[in-house]
C-alpha cells in the first residue's frame, strides 16, 4: 500500500467536483496561470524532496492543462540546473489557454521540447504530465505505447495530480495506467487514489490545496470521506459500574461441517472487541472445540432452526454467515435470521442465499460482500464492480436497504441515505483467508454496543485494516487470528475503556 501521509484532508471528491473547485477559486479572484504555477512549484517541491540526489528530469507531456503543469515543472527543473527537457507525446499546437502560456514559458527558458516518438530515450526522473483527471475512455495511442515505455523504463516516476490513466472518480485503470512512485495531486483529493487499483499505483501521495482557504470548501459537495483517526466514531467510555449486560448479546450463526473454523474466528472477534456476552451457534461436532478455543462463549449444538427460536428472544444483534454454507441446513438458520427483528451483520455464505432473491434483510443490518459477492447480489459481473467500486457500493446499498462494506483494497462503506466512507489502508499480507470472519465478528460487537449500523461499519474497516497493516509488517504468513489482539489494543487506543 501506498505510504499515505496522515495529514491529508478527509474529503474526497470526483473530477468534476475539483473541476469546479478549480473554476470556483478562478472566479474568486485567483488567475488560472497562477494556479498551474501554484502546481508547478508544488510537485517541484515534492520532487527534490523525494529524491534528493537526483539531478536530471524528463517531463512527457500531453496537451491539456496536466501537460500545462509538466510544461512549468521543467522550467523551475531548467532554473536548477537540471538537465531537463520534455517529450511531447501530444502536440503543442493543440494546448490551449493557460497550457499554452505555459509552453510558452518553458521555450523562453529554454526547455528543450521535442516531439515524442518510439526512439524517445528517458533519462532522470520522469514526470508524467500527459492525461490528468479528465480522462473517462479507454487510454488510447499514441499515450498508450508513452505509458508502456515509462513503466518499462525502470526509473523513479513522479505524476502530476494523478497517474495517467487511473480513473479519478473509481480508481479503476482504463486499459493501461502509468506506475508512479510519487503523486503530487492538488485543490481536492480524488476518490480514484484510494480505491480500485490506485495502490498499486500512486506510490506516495502528497497533496497540495493550492493556497484554497479552508473556508472555501464549507458547503461544497463531497463524494466520500476518507476514514482517519480525526473523523472515527468512537465507543464512549464505560462507567466504572459497567456491567456485561450495558454490552449487548451477540449470537454467532455459521460453522456448518467443515466450515467450523469460520464462526469461531467472528466469535473471538466479536468477544475481544468488546461485546458483553457472545453466543454460537453451530454444528454440533463443533461444540467440544468452540468450547476449548473460547470457553468464555456460550455454544449451542444446533440440527434446526427450531433450536434457535427460544436464543433469538434473547439476545440483541446477530452476526450470519461464516461457514455457513449453502445446504439445508444453513439455509434454515439464515431464514429464522432474517425473520428476527434485530440488527445484523450478514457475511459470506448469508450473502450468496440472499443474491437468489427468496429472504429479505431485516432494518439496520450491515453486509460484508468482497467483489464477487457483491457481483451476485447485484446480478453483474466481478469485472463492473471493480470498474466502478463506488457505484456498485451505492447501488447494493440503496438495493438491499443495509449499510455496505465492499471489501478490497480501499473498501467502502455506503449508508442507503447516501454516504460513502473509504479505508485505503491494509497491507498485502492480508491476502489470506478468514479475514473477513474476524472484520463480520468486529462489526457485530460494535452493534451490541449502541453504534449505528454505519458507524459500526466504519469504525470495524478501520481498525481492521489497520491491524493488518500492522501485523503485515511482519511480512507473509499473517494468519487472521493475528488481527485480535492487535484489533483490540488499537480499539483501546483510539477510544480508551475508561476516562
Amino acid at each position: 500500500m501506498p505510504h499515505t501521509k496522515d495529514d491529508l484532508p478527509d474529503a474526497l471528491y470526483s473530477a468534476a467536483q475539483v473541476r469546479d473547485l478549480d473554476a470556483r477559486l478562478i472566479g474568486a479572484g485567483t488567475p488560472g496561470f497562477e494556479l498551474m504555477q501554484r502546481a508547478a512549484r508544488a510537485t517541484w517541491r515534492a520532487l527534490v524532496r523525494h529524491w534528493p540526489t537526483a539531478h536530471e528530469l524528463t517531463v512527457v507531456a500531453g496537451h491539456g492543462n496536466n501537460a500545462g503543469d509538466g510544461y512549468l515543472v521543467a522550467v523551475l527543473a531548467r532554473r536548477a540546473g537540471w538537465p531537463v527537457r520534455v517529450l511531447a507525446a501530444g502536440d503543442p499546437q493543440r494546448l490551449q489557454g493557460d497550457a499554452r502560456l505555459a509552453h510558452a514559458e518553458a521555450l523562453s527558458e529554454g526547455v528543450a521540447i521535442q516531439a515524442w516518438s518510439a526512439q524517445s530515450e528517458l533519462r532522470g526522473i520522469v514526470l508524467d504530465a500527459l492525461l490528468g483527471t479528465g480522462l473517462t475512455g479507454e487510454v488510447r495511442e499514441p499515450y498508450a505505447s508513452v505509458i508502456q515505455a515509462i513503466n518499462a523504463s525502470g526509473l523513479p516516476v513522479a505524476a502530476v495530480d494523478i497517474p495517467s490513466g487511473l480513473c479519478a472518480d473509481t480508481g479503476r485503470v482504463l486499459g493501461v495506467a502509468v506506475r508512479a512512485d510519487l503523486t503530487v495531486t492538488f485543490i481536492g483529493l480524488k476518490l480514484g487514489l484510494f480505491t480500485g487499483d490506485a495502490a498499486d499505483l500512486i506510490g506516495d501521495l502528497v497533496f497540495n490545496d493550492l493556497q484554497a482557504s479552508p473556508e472555501f470548501f464549507d458547503g461544497v459537495a463531497i463524494s466520500a470521506r476518507r476514514l482517519s483517526p480525526g473523523n472515527l466514531p468512537r465507543l464512549p467510555a464505560r462507567a466504572p459500574t459497567a456491567h456485561k449486560g450495558q454490552f449487548g448479546h451477540v449470537l454467532l450463526i455459521g460453522g456448518d461441517r467443515g466450515f467450523g473454523g469460520a464462526i469461531l474466528l467472528s466469535a473471538q472477534s466479536a468477544l475481544r472487541s468488546g461485546a458483553g456476552m457472545v453466543s454460537v451457534a453451530t454444528r454440533s461436532e463443533h461444540v467440544p472445540a468452540a468450547l476449548a478455543r473460547l470457553p468464555e462463549a456460550m455454544v449451542l449444538g444446533t440440527s434446526s432452526a427450531n433450536q434457535l427460536m427460544g436464543l433469538l428472544q434473547k439476545v440483541s444483534v446477530l452476526v450470519v454467515g461464516p461457514g455457513l454454507g449453502q445446504a439445508s441446513w444453513g439455509r434454515s438458520l439464515l431464514s429464522a435470521a432474517a425473520n428476527a427483528p434485530l440488527p445484523q451483520v450478514w457475511d459470506a455464505d448469508a450473502l450468496n442465499t440472499l443474491a437468489e432473491g427468496h429472504l429479505r434483510l431485516p432494518e439496520a443490518c450491515v453486509i460484508t460482500p468482497h467483489p464477487g459477492e457483491a457481483a451476485r447480489l447485484l446480478g453483474i459481473s466481478t469485472a463492473a464492480v471493480q470498474a466502478d467500486r463506488p457505484a456498485a457500493a451505492h447501488a447494493l446499498s440503496k438495493k438491499y436497504t443495509a449499510v455496505v462494506i465492499l471489501k478490497g483494497a480501499g473498501s467502502l462503506i455506503a449508508s442507503p441515505d447516501g454516504r460513502l466512507a473509504v479505508c485505503h489502508q491494509g497491507h498485502p499480507a492480508m491476502a489470506t483467508a478468514g479475514l473477513g470472519d474476524v472484520l463480520a465478528g468486529l462489526v457485530g460487537a460494535l452493534l451490541a454496543q449502541g453504534m449505528t449500523a454505519f458507524d459500526a461499519a466504519c469504525l470495524a474497516v478501520w481498525l481492521h485494516a489497520n491491524a493488518g497493516a500492522e501485523q503485515g509488517k511482519s511480512g507473509r504468513g499473517l494468519a487472521a487470528s493475528d488481527l485480535i489482539p492487535a484489533i483490540r489494543q488499537l480499539l483501546e487506543e483510539q477510544a480508551p475503556c475508561l476516562k
